[in-house]
């Protein structure tokens, strides 16, 4: 017998670390090679990890709820020889990875006097810069650092932005600003103690990702200055289309046509026709991207939210489309979504008609800067106007809302784009074949 290191194995091309969810043996636990034996949390996907060879579980090395890096050893594990060798193989692999240095735990540390009383000066040179990459914004998620805590901490980056370093060395010193008082500005507004009310009744702790996804949400409105535009949308041609060729299209397909892969494809046209909706901000520059990614905001189960991604949504075909589209939404229901299926998007949509909406204001999903929510369809009676007068028919209508962020996306820009979704969506061809 020899002992093994198994280590957190790669689960994606842009995943360096996960959070440890749940460990389904403890130690001194037999295992099977292939058998699932460990549940890891990365961004908003939980993934299972298999044991890398049969064998005892010797010892737990990463604990439930912590943060490790890709490479990093979690356990120890008793082997036959005959094991050990393709293990000591996959170690090696792992080494090549060059894995970088688990997250210190200074976190979890109380605050020494000495730092304690060297909040003071946290609070005296407060950063100006507000800027918060998206990786920072992980590493404080992580280790539930506020903003307000985040701006205290001295900075070294260009133009005054906070790196990785500083945050860990701000970590790894006990977080002497955590209980630190912001200084009064003079004629400020100071944010009143109203000591409200909660109310009696069951307390429920927020899971991983309900917390993931509150946190997210406010990082979003600090973030972008929302502005939501409104139009309305005659679908009808679309509609009658749909309810005309959906049974074929399952027959020859072997896809349900549901109304989300037609979206999906006029969006990706307009994003195409305006390609300033398709960016992303960093501080001062603005990235505007090469592929168009359609998210699609899905509701789980559970009650919490997920986006899966349409990747290059405007080379594609609807068939496939609505392939992907089926499946992803297959997979979120069964909690089976790999990271890069929810990674990568440059534009989302909201279906809030789903649960019967007649229009919403979604949040937008940074770093994006726009996100359309589409309201139910319903039938209404509407004035439509011939040469030879006037009429009132039965039609199909729809709002449309779209959030963007003024700091980039300015109202000729959003309404002209949200404009054309609902072009796309009035203009459609009722002749077109499946």
């Amino acid at each position: 017998m020899s002992s093994i290191e198994f280590k957190l194995p790669k689960m994606g091309e842009s995943i360096s670390e996960g959070t440890i969810i749940n460990w389904l043996v403890k130690e001194g636990d037999a295992i099977e090679q292939d058998q699932i034996i460990l549940e890891v949390a990365t961004d908003k996907v939980d993934s299972e990890v298999p044991a890398p060879a049969s064998g005892v579980i010797t010892k737990i090395l990463a604990q439930v709820d912590e943060v490790v890096k890709v490479g990093e050893v979690i356990a120890n594990i008793e082997v036959s020889k005959d094991q050990a060798v393709p293990a000591k193989k996959a170690s090696a692999e792992a080494k090549k990875e060059s894995p970088k240095p688990a997250k210190p735990k200074g976190s979890k540390k109380k605050p020494s006097a000495s730092s304690t009383s060297t909040s003071q000066s946290y609070t005296l040179n407060k950063n100006q810069n507000t800027y918060i990459s998206p990786l920072i914004q992980n590493i404080a998620i992580d280790y539930r650092i506020s903003y307000e805590e985040l701006a205290r901490i001295p900075a070294t980056g260009n133009e005054g932005r906070l790196r990785k370093s500083d945050v860990f060395k701000y970590i790894e010193e006990g977080r002497p600003a955590q209980f630190a008082q912001p200084v009064p500005e003079v004629g400020g507004f100071k944010v009143p103690d109203l000591k409200l009310d909660k109310g009696k009744g069951e307390i429920i702790a927020m899971d991983r990702m309900r917390q993931m996804i509150a946190d997210h949400m406010v990082y979003s409105k600090h973030t972008s200055p929302h502005v939501t535009a409104y139009v309305e949308a005659d679908l009808t041609q679309m509609v009658n289309w749909r309810n005309a060729n959906k049974n074929a299209f399952q027959e020859k397909y072997g896809q349900r046509l549901t109304f989300t892969p037609l979206f999906v494809e006029a969006v990706a046209k307009a994003v195409k026709d305006f390609p300033m909706i398709n960016v992303s901000v960093d501080g001062k520059n603005i990235i505007k991207k090469e592929e168009i990614n359609i998210g699609m905001a899905t509701a789980l189960p559970s009650g919490n939210l997920i986006v899966p991604v349409v990747k290059n949504a405007d080379k594609k075909d609807l068939p496939t489309i609505a392939s992907e589209v089926n499946a992803l939404a297959e997979k979120a229901r069964t909690n089976k979504l790999k990271h890069e299926e929810t990674s990568g998007s440059t534009f989302t949509i909201s279906n809030v008609g789903t649960f019967g909406s007649l229009m919403g204001t979604p949040i937008i999903n940074q770093p994006e800067v726009a996100i359309l929510a589409t309201g139910i369809i319903k039938k209404r009676a509407e004035v439509i106007e011939y040469e030879e007068g006037d009429k009132i028919e039965v039609r199909s209508m729809m709002y449309l809302s779209l959030s963007f962020d003024h700091r980039v996306v300015d109202g000729f820009l959003g309404g002209s784009f949200l404009r054309r979704v609902a072009d796309y969506f009035e203009d459609f061809n009722e002749k077109r074949t499946i």
